[in-house]
């Protein structure tokens, strides 16, 4: 019952052709050739049943139409107001070296779940490899970021290199127009920047430009990224740089930024509107060829 509680009709003003209905079954009935039987009984036996699956049919079929043409809609109210949280920006090394010890799928189960937690957060996804792509723009969405995570695969943009540095010029963008007081990137990877597309300089120039604070956060084992290059961009971006080469461990730097405190952040309200109408239309239709089926039957 909780999932039909948020359901209304546009048009309510058509269930009233429920009197029509059955004043018509009433007043109106089919005129048929007589016919005379000497067991009249038996035969009344034999057809009821079917007549009664008929007026049930036709029933439903009207009341299914009637559903339909009174609009259903499921009407949520989506509603985020001036609230605490941050803009986030996330940035996910998906090179194929990530396929390695399966950091991979141990990373991205780690960063939807972080995702889901931060409720009242704006998130980005920018993923990087042979080139950053910005998968998302900051939104409120947290199940279509979610859904979009999950379809991220290895090679999506290429596997051979690591654009490290153009995924954080790139992600620097997203806060141009930024109100929030804090605004963060989290950079996830287990490599160094081997693109060479973008100098380590102007990506760091940019993020202390609009006031990002950058976590960077090394997957592996010591010596498969540049620890030295990811403690200068968290320390020099007002950030902090950690280390995991377990599970547990990225888990752990995973909570210890979900505890922050948070900022503030502008943000809207709106209805969020669902049409409904046809389902109840497929029901109508689905009953009407039975309906056909069984009058066919009777010929």
């Amino acid at each position: 019952m909780e999932n039909f509680k948020d359901i209304i009709f546009t048009e309510p003003l058509v269930f009233a052709l429920l009197v029509t209905y059955f004043l018509c079954v009433y007043f109106c009935k089919e005129k048929k050739q007589g016919f005379y039987f000497s067991n009249i009984k038996m035969l009344l036996s034999a057809t009821s049943y079917q007549s009664s699956i008929i007026g049930v049919l036709k029933f439903l079929i009207f009341f299914a139409m009637l559903l339909a043409l009174a609009n259903p809609i499921k009407k949520s109210e989506i509603k985020v107001e001036d609230s605490k949280g941050y803009e986030i920006s996330l940035l996910f090394d998906v090179s194929g070296s990530m396929l390695e010890n399966d950091k991979f799928t141990i990373t991205k189960e780690i960063l939807d779940d972080f995702i889901e937690k931060r409720k009242l957060d704006k998130l980005s996804l920018t993923i990087f490899a042979d080139y950053a792509y910005l998968a998302s723009p900051m939104t409120f969405d947290k199940q279509s970021l979610s859904k979009l995570l999950s379809l991220i695969e290895i090679g999506v943009v290429g596997d051979r290199n690591t654009a490290l540095y153009e995924a954080l010029f790139l992600s620097g963008d997203l806060f141009k127009d930024s109100v929030s007081k804090n605004k963060i990137a989290i950079l996830i990877t287990d490599g160094i920047d081997t693109a060479n597309t973008i100098p380590l300089a102007p990506a760091l120039e940019k993020m202390k430009k609009y006031g990002i604070k950058v976590y960077t956060i090394g997957i592996g084992e010591i010596g498969d990224y540049n620890s030295e290059v990811l403690l200068q961009i968290a320390k020099e971006t007002g950030g902090k740089f950690y280390e995991a080469n377990t599970k547990e461990k990225i888990e752990g730097i995973y909570q210890t930024i979900d505890s922050l405190a948070k900022s503030e952040i502008k943000t809207n309200s709106y209805d969020k509107k669902t049409y409904l109408y046809q389902y109840p239309l497929d029901v109508a239709i689905g009953l009407l060829f039975i309906l056909i089926l069984i009058r066919w039957k009777q010929l």
